[in-house]
């Protein structure tokens, strides 16, 4: 079991009396923890296993000491460049920086971001030794493969961005990571908007159109005409696409009662989204009505 320990402080004139809004610190420690967890899965996969603690808080600013402990469910450990960041001093190395490439000293994740004004570098070069070459307007660089991962990962860095959230009060100026009394990295108020998180569209992965019987459990006459229909075993969304259908309800062509039954065709769409699996419904054309009364088939009883 490996542990390291950071202490990251926010510091501003709201901050003198060494008091901080629990709504503030609250969600931005658990951005921090996030941050630690989400890099190490995306390195280190179910390998490794980390847990975040608060040891103490101390004075001067607002402190956090953290306690980061690193477990393994393996009997090895390789060294950066190798298949798994299975020490934690490396994995805390590529997320604040301080990993040696010959004689120059690579800044971390948070370097990164503000280097790359948080958007696309112009230019990617493998280096093929574990390391990659970076080109960004004027000037070339080199980082760890592994840190562009991070980089590129969306839990990530909604994670850094969340954790900068205290910058955007009144009164609070800086965000600061300090590792055995050294300031490794700070963060100001007038860069936090380079750390703001890029939006990620949804990813498509499923679309298929099918017909099925539905009973209504509300409607909605709004513009996004978003009904609730239910197919025997569970309630969706759907998305009201069949122009003319609308039309006849808007105009009371067509009424409703408790347990009607709606056959449709309607689109399935399958995303990967930053909250998972998603799915949506388009209901595309309402192919029958059918009233909720039942009646005996005469000529079935009289067989």
């Amino acid at each position: 079991m490996n542990n390291v320990e950071l202490f990251i402080t926010y510091d501003g004139p709201a901050l003198r009396d060494h008091v901080m809004d629990v709504k503030d610190l609250a969600p931005a420690l658990i951005a921090i923890g996030g941050l630690f967890e989400e890099s190490n899965r995306v390195l280190n996969g179910s390998e490794i296993k980390l847990k975040i603690q608060v040891k103490a808080l101390e004075p001067g600013s607002f402190g956090i000491n953290l306690e980061i402990i690193q477990s393994t469910l393996s009997h090895f450990s390789n060294i950066l460049t190798g298949e798994t960041v299975t020490s934690i001093l490396n994995l805390k190395e590529i997320i604040i920086g301080g990993v040696v490439f010959g004689t120059v000293t690579v800044q971390g994740l948070f370097g990164l971001i503000r280097r790359l004004k948080g958007g696309k570098p112009d230019s990617i070069n493998d280096l093929k030794n574990g390391y990659i070459e970076i080109a960004f307007k004027d000037e070339t660089f080199i980082i760890p493969s592994k840190l562009l991962e991070l980089y590129k990962e969306e839990s990530i860095r909604v994670a850094v961005q969340d954790s900068l959230k205290p910058l955007h009060r009144v009164g609070i100026e800086t965000f600061n990571i300090i590792d055995k009394k050294k300031l490794i990295e700070k963060v100001s108020k007038d860069e936090v908007h380079f750390f703001d998180a890029p939006h990620i569209a949804d990813q498509k992965i499923l679309e298929y159109e099918h017909e099925s019987a539905y009973s209504i459990v509300s409607l909605a006459f709004k513009e996004d005409n978003k009904w609730r229909l239910h197919d025997g075993s569970s309630t969706i969304s759907v998305n009201v696409k069949d122009e003319s259908f609308l039309n006849d309800v808007e105009h009371n062509r067509i009424s409703f009662a408790k347990g009607d039954i709606l056959i449709c065709k309607v689109k399935t769409t399958q995303y990967k989204s930053s909250t998972g699996l998603k799915t949506e419904y388009d209901l595309l054309n309402v192919i029958d009505h059918q009233p909720a009364g039942r009646q005996l088939n005469l000529l079935d009883d009289l067989l």
